[in-house]
């Protein structure tokens, strides 16, 4: 039995943790289409757009129902900016 509360108190230490993994700014992720989709699936992020524009890799992403937009340095790989990307953009006319 005490294995089994340890076994419960353990998982749930990790489960949060592992959904609050985030991108953040200064975090490398590759300078390649597939590293960058390859690095950012294993955290959890759903891709739904890479695309490269003015000297930066610009990724649409989605990780626990939030809309992300990352942007990337396409020659070190390194994060750039991370931006929670407003749903409600409805207009007021």
């Amino acid at each position: 039995m005490i294995k089994h509360g340890k076994l419960l108190l353990l998982s749930g230490l990790l489960i949060p943790g592992i959904a609050m993994a985030q991108i953040n700014a200064g975090d490398t992720l590759g300078t390649t289409e597939d590293a960058i989709r390859t690095e950012l699936e294993s955290q959890g992020y759903v891709i739904s757009e890479i695309e490269y524009e003015d000297d930066e890799i610009e990724v649409e992403a989605t990780l626990d129902g939030q809309a992300y937009e990352i942007e990337i340095n396409p020659k070190t790989g390194a994060v750039l900016e991370v931006e929670l990307e407003d749903d409600d953009e409805s207009d007021d006319s």
